[in-house]
């Protein structure tokens, strides 16, 4: 029996593993995991500083390769993909969020979230109006002139989520968002991100240490010495 495409996982990873070094000085960073995630899922990926979290969502998000098992995101299998292939996923397919916010510091908040678009090429009429929009979802339509060093940790963050919706991805990987924020505010932008995958219509996958941030997610994933664990 056939899968129809409105049924398929909008993540499936099978078998992944990463060893980082060989012999006695290697570090296995991830063992074995496997799990799906269906579209429209918002997933907190949970675990200890050197759980492997950062190695496991890597590999989903093709910025690293398993050293056995696969990763299909959006019916594309990551794993095998070659550099033209993962450029083409990391335009279209997935976007990231990090801990650290990335933003380009001489650039204004719209000019941030309108990086990605220029990329595209995309007419400027069209891109100051998704850029708007994004500013406007994360609630800093009235900031768009303000450059990072201008903003606060959190609305920094809320710029560097606009800019990861950009271009529409089916898929949010967003590594630790939370871990230079303080806790209001880094449940804030943990509700921001829940609201967000609701209004975009988009698949995520967050990683967090904090059981603070878990309650908003629809389903945890545990992870510790490399492997996913009960509970």
């Amino acid at each position: 029996m056939t899968t129809s495409v409105q049924t398929r996982p909008a993540v499936l990873v099978e078998g992944v593993s990463r060893t980082y070094g060989s012999g006695a000085t290697a570090v296995h960073a991830v063992r074995d995991v496997s799990f799906q995630i269906a579209p429209g899922e918002l997933v907190a990926l949970v675990g200890r500083s050197g759980s492997g979290k950062t190695t496991l969502l890597n590999c989903i998000g093709g910025l690293d390769r398993p050293d056995e098992g696969r990763v299909v995101v959006d019916g594309r299998e990551v794993s095998t993909l070659d550099e033209a292939g993962l450029v083409d996923l990391r335009r279209d397919v997935v976007s990231f969020v990090f801990q650290t916010f990335g933003l380009v510091p001489v650039l204004s908040a719209a000019e941030n979230v309108g990086v990605p678009l220029r990329l595209r090429r995309l007419p400027a009429a069209d891109r100051e109006a998704r850029v708007q929009l994004l500013l406007d979802l994360v609630g800093l339509g009235d900031h768009t002139l303000q450059r990072p060093g201008e903003m606060s940790g959190g609305q920094q963050q809320r710029v560097a989520i606009a800019r990861a919706l950009a271009n529409s991805p089916r898929l949010l990987v967003a590594d630790e968002p939370t871990g230079q924020l303080d806790t209001d505010t880094g449940t804030a932008v943990m509700a921001l991100l829940r609201a967000v995958v609701e209004a975009e219509g988009m698949t995520a996958i967050v990683s967090t240490h904090d059981p603070l941030m878990m309650s908003l997610a629809d389903r945890v994933l545990h992870l510790a010495d490399g492997r996913l664990v009960e509970g």
